[in-house]
């Protein structure tokens, strides 16, 4: 079982019909996040199935299809390393790790890292420190910045959002979508997941929520009431606290 044998497979349930449509969605045309990426035209679910049939490729062999230039096929390879370090030791879990750090320049596309980061760099990070996420953080590249954002979604859901604060910190003001959307959904998961009180202090703090980007606002206060929402975005919700309001 080799790369070539997972490519040969990905290739044949190819759709050169759909890998248009799914270049257009994915931006890659020139300019824009995800240029010159080149899809085969499967779905998701078509593509975790591979994964299945193929769980069991080499680590060499999975590194090798990480390196395609097919969105697919490094879809595929990610896929596995995740089903891999899920189920493998200590010593496989670690080589996992390193590998998916040294090739942060094939996970370049938002979904590449939405599926993957959280559990392998944020799960291997549950227990050590962070400075690894801080460096991502303030990485120039687009993707390793959003993979920071995304590995703190492990602690995230085990109810921890103190090592995810340190990160949003860093990229509250970021100037790309990608990332403003992102610092706004792990908001809105802290204040769902972990505790409402927290990100409503964080937003009420010296009212930086007036300062982040629109986007990241909208997606942070999501999970509030309606009436809620509009204070946050009008900018009033400190007078509504000095009338006696409560959020």
């Amino acid at each position: 079982m080799t790369a070539a044998d997972a490519l040969a497979y990905l290739t044949a349930h190819a759709d050169p019909q759909k890998a248009i449509g799914m270049g257009r969605y994915f931006k890659t045309g020139p300019g824009e996040y995800g240029e010159g990426d080149s899809f085969l035209g499967l779905t998701v679910p078509q593509t975790r199935a591979a994964a299945k049939r193929f769980q069991a490729l080499s680590l060499s062999e999975t590194e090798a299809l990480l390196h395609s230039s097919h969105h697919e096929a490094r879809l595929l390879a990610l896929l596995i390393l995740v089903n891999q370090y899920q189920k493998g030791s200590p010593q496989t879990q670690e080589a996992i790790f390193t590998l998916y750090l040294r090739s942060t320049q094939y996970i370049n596309n938002w979904d590449l890292i939405d599926g993957t980061a959280e559990y392998i760099v944020g799960a291997h990070l549950q227990h050590t420190g962070k400075q690894i996420l801080i460096d991502l953080a303030h990485s120039p590249d687009l993707w390793r910045r959003r993979i920071a954002m995304l590995s703190c979604f492990h602690d995230i859901k085990q109810g921890n959002a103190a090592p995810s604060f340190v990160i949003i910190d860093i990229l509250k003001n970021d100037s790309h979508d990608l990332i403003q959307k992102a610092v706004g959904w792990m908001l809105r998961e802290i204040g769902k997941r972990c505790s409402r009180a927290e990100i409503v202090a964080w937003l009420a703090q010296d009212s930086q929520y007036k300062a982040l980007p629109r986007t990241t606002l909208r997606y942070a206060i999501e999970h509030f009431t309606p009436e809620e929402r509009q204070l946050y975005l009008k900018g009033n919700v400190v007078s509504f606290h000095q009338s006696g309001g409560e959020i």
